[in-house]
């Protein structure tokens, strides 16, 4: 057994250890992932999935009522119910998270007013939707923050329900209940989002966790002597392509406890921020950056990076270092 979303092959110890055939069901469709001991646990819908779902409830009930579920193509790749509601053009839904007790945007409610155009698909945001109040390297400044899985998302789902009432055209208004406040909750303003909420979700799922999960997690890290630790699921793809002979862990911001089990050929990969941010929390002091990201490609990023990475790998032997982009060029490697 695998799971669909992250590509991990399951041991055999660990299906046999979960009896419950349905839970096991939910695993194998990627709604749930399975602990080592058989428990399973339960993976939410990110901010991307539970917006497509609003979107495409206000768009059908153009033509009808909306009441309960409507399916969604997440980026993963795997179509999943999502509950939404929509009457006369207006669709809402409220984010499930899953067994993940710290998401801070659980049970934000999203909501699309949609109105018919001549052709195509338009999306404008209103209150509640962050935008960049600066510019990056990926996005200009006063644009949505929305990243582009999550449009991809959103506007699949704005095809399929076009398709499904036979229309050609439609603009939809996307808004997030109290999405300023929520934000505030965030790390919003530390990269430069302003006045909402950011609309995410690279796979279409959040991912659960709790003690059995990192204890899952640790003892993975623990029984092989050659490791890639990653931080996301770019990193998670990646990793899988640059080093088929390790065993690629994904361990998202739970560095520490990760290198603290690790051992033998062990290496650290993934995009910049998080990895940048454990080994030099001050990596962005007096460099006039905002971001990690804003950094990257400059003189500033090229010293603070090499000297920072070379310092932690003096302190962890056996321990690789590598940065990636967005699309698996290697930025930075040490030592």
């Amino acid at each position: 057994m695998f799971d669909p979303v992250s590509g991990f092959v399951y041991p055999e110890s660990w299906v046999d250890a979960c009896e419950d055939p349905k839970a096991l069901e939910a695993v194998e469709s990627g709604l749930a992932v399975l602990t080592a001991d058989g428990k399973i646990l339960h993976r939410g819908f990110t901010t991307g999935t539970t917006a497509a779902a609003a979107v495409k409830a206000a768009i059908l009930s153009l033509k009808d009522p909306v009441s309960g579920l409507v399916t969604i193509l997440t980026p993963s790749g795997i179509r999943v119910l999502v509950k939404a509601s929509g009457e006369n053009g207006h669709g809402i839904s409220e984010k499930y998270s899953g067994d993940y007790p710290d998401d801070v945007t659980a049970g934000i409610r999203f909501h699309a007013f949609a109105t018919l155009i001549a052709g195509g698909c338009e999306v404008i945001t209103g209150d509640g939707i962050g935008k960049w109040d600066r510019e990056n390297p990926r996005y200009p400044k006063g644009s949505p923050a929305i990243s582009p899985p999550a449009m991809a998302e959103i506007r699949d789902a704005m095809n399929e329900a076009l398709n499904e009432i036979n229309l050609s055209g439609v603009r939809v208004i996307l808004s997030a209940e109290n999405g300023s406040y929520i934000a505030s909750l965030t790390l919003n303003a530390k990269v430069g989002v302003s006045g909402g909420i950011s609309v995410l979700g690279s796979t279409g799922f959040v991912e659960p966790w709790d003690d059995h999960l990192e204890e899952t997690m640790i003892n993975r890290i623990s029984g092989t002597s050659r490791v890639v630790l990653t931080t996301g699921r770019i990193g998670l793809k990646y990793s899988r392509l640059l080093f088929p002979s390790h065993e690629v862990i994904l361990i998202g911001s739970r560095i520490g406890p990760a290198l603290h089990h690790a051992h033998g050929d062990v290496i650290l990969c993934g995009l910049p921020a998080l990895i940048l941010k454990f080994i030099n929390p001050a990596i962005l002091e007096g460099s006039g950056f905002g971001t990690v990201e804003e950094m990257i490609g400059t003189s500033e990023f090229d010293k603070r990076v090499q000297e920072s990475m070379l310092w932690f790998c003096a302190k962890k032997p056996g321990l690789r270092i590598i940065l990636l982009d967005r699309i698996g060029r290697i930025l930075k490697e040490a030592p």
